[in-house]
């Protein structure tokens, strides 16, 4: 079932999700080689926990941390970690969910760490642009898979190839819900879009075989073939205006 979300509701999400911006936007500074993953949850968990909210993600389903960090061909679900250290040319993902006043929001972000190649900032910059493509698909009346539609028609027309194992999916009260929002498929499927649906649709590319395996901490997901793989996400409301995006700061 789809829970359709008041005004009311998305204006506690919106600002919820002014804390993934602050999130954000101090770990572009204090993302750089020599730092761990450990170092980012850290920093992640002390800004969620000094606005008074829970990290959505700690405990979940026993996961142990407040962000999912993830390096390289690492896809998602990375379990921060102290011996996890970035070096120069690497990407590095940073997947974080926020709870306060009975509502989560969740986005997702790569960065780079420090200078990268052309075909590595071609990955980041065609993941966050397949976003853009999906969300400008979250209208009324449209369909779940129009979103997805979108997503993949832009992956692969720059030559990537989208993940297929794993998939968006609505957000309120709790962390998943109905529906979910893959980023592969026919549009024109799936459930109406309608005023107050809310969606964290995350776009998960990668350079090479969309296949992942599961390491052996039952969490963290990496390509199969051990090519390069890029996040993106944010939590969005279908409004009447439009898509309305709740954890980015340039909306």
């Amino acid at each position: 079932m789809i829970y359709l979300k008041s005004n009311a509701d998305i204006a506690i999400m919106r600002e919820n999700g002014k804390i993934l911006i602050e999130i954000f936007e101090k770990l572009k500074e204090i993302i750089k080689a020599g730092i761990t993953t450990k170092d980012i949850d850290t920093v992640v968990e002390n800004i969620i926990y000094s606005h008074s909210a829970v990290p959505s993600f700690k405990g979940y389903r026993g996961f142990p941390a407040a962000a999912c960090v993830s390096l390289n061909a690492e896809v998602l679900h990375g379990i921060p970690h102290s011996g996890n250290v970035l070096r120069e040319g690497d990407i590095v993902s940073a997947d974080v969910g926020v709870f306060k006043n009975g509502f989560h929001v969740d986005a997702a972000r790569t960065f780079a760490v420090g200078m990268i190649t052309e075909d590595t900032r071609h990955l980041v910059d065609v993941a966050r642009g397949s976003f853009f493509k999906g969300a400008a698909q979250a209208v009324i009346g449209n369909r779940v898979s129009d979103i997805s539609a979108a997503i993949q028609q832009h992956v692969e027309a720059a030559g990537l190839n989208v993940i297929r194992d794993m998939v968006g999916h609505g957000i309120g009260r709790s962390l998943h819900e109905e529906p979910s929002v893959p980023n592969f498929g026919p549009p024109g499927k799936g459930a109406k879009l309608r005023s107050g649906t809310v969606l964290a649709v995350e776009t998960m590319i990668c350079q090479g075989d969309f296949r992942i395996v599961t390491k052996s901490d039952g969490w963290t997901a990496v390509t199969k073939d051990g090519k390069l793989s890029a996040h993106y996400e944010d939590t969005l409301a279908v409004t009447g205006d439009g898509p309305a995006i709740l954890t980015l700061a340039e909306n």
